[in-house]
């Protein structure tokens, strides 16, 4: 799906979960599931040179995702309840321990479940109509997302890369093993950065120019196709139930924010 689509699943989900919980008593506000536009998720390294000119490694996302966090209406709401109103809202939003609980086991072998009695259970039934094969088949493409990136970490193409792209930013005054404790030196400082520093900016700068220099930025995005292709042809059925039903979920949604 696009960003869009995924924003109007989320918005849909968020306004019916909403009107769940003020039937059950209970106040709750709308948040956006992409509050820092800017913000990005870098499972393998820096590889954009515009981005990376602009927000470094994105150490100053630390502080906003703070402040986004203590200005939440939804936490500062429930900071205001009572400690019985507290857990009675807890137990409307995500269901009650003796209510029945949906689990799958995943590819990796961990069992994860939930109550399906909540407000946040409801809007799913409600979105996507089956409930439990929603749960299902996002929770093991989740978990296959996730295996899929660890798979191309540990892939010896990309170590030797690694290997590699650290040769070339030593040769350029910046002494890391790889990426991620590159990133790590700039994100590591308690979220006090309100912007990134010089040296951070020219820091990711070079691993940028680093990882195309060295095939590091090219390894990674052969390999992540390669795991990502065979992922796929290998839990076709999960994948496609997946696309169905938000597809399905996605005229549900339209319907639901047009009519407000």
């Amino acid at each position: 799906m696009t960003e869009r689509e995924k924003d109007l699943l989320h918005e849909a989900e968020q306004r019916l979960t909403q009107s769940c919980m003020r039937e059950r008593g209970f106040q709750m506000w709308i948040t956006p599931r992409r509050p820092i536009l800017q913000d990005r998720d870098l499972p393998y390294g820096l590889h954009d040179a515009r981005w990376a000119s602009v927000h470094g490694y994105g150490s100053a996302f630390i502080a906003q995702r703070e402040k986004l966090r203590k200005s939440d209406p939804n936490r500062r709401y429930f900071t205001t309840l009572s400690a019985g109103d507290r857990q009675r809202a807890v137990d409307a939003l995500h269901g009650r321990t003796r209510a029945e609980r949906l689990e799958v086991v995943t590819p990796t072998g961990m069992t994860v479940g939930r109550f399906d009695d909540g407000c946040t259970a409801e809007a799913q039934r409600q979105l996507y109509g089956d409930l439990r094969a929603w749960f299902t088949v996002s929770t093991v493409a989740r978990t296959l997302d996730e295996q899929r990136r660890r798979q191309v970490i540990n892939d010896r193409a990309f170590t030797k890369a690694v290997g590699t792209w650290s040769h070339c930013m030593k040769e350029r005054g910046f002494t890391y093993d790889s990426p991620g404790q590159a990133r790590a030196a700039f994100m590591n400082d308690g979220g006090t950065r309100t912007a990134p520093g010089r040296k951070e900016i020219r820091t990711a700068a070079a691993e940028v120019r680093c990882a195309d220099l060295t095939g590091l930025a090219a390894t990674t995005r052969l390999l992540d196709e390669r795991y990502g292709d065979r992922t796929r042809d290998a839990h076709r059925s999960v994948f496609n139930k997946k696309s169905q039903l938000e597809k399905d979920a996605l005229t549900r949604a339209r319907a639901l924010v047009e009519s407000g």
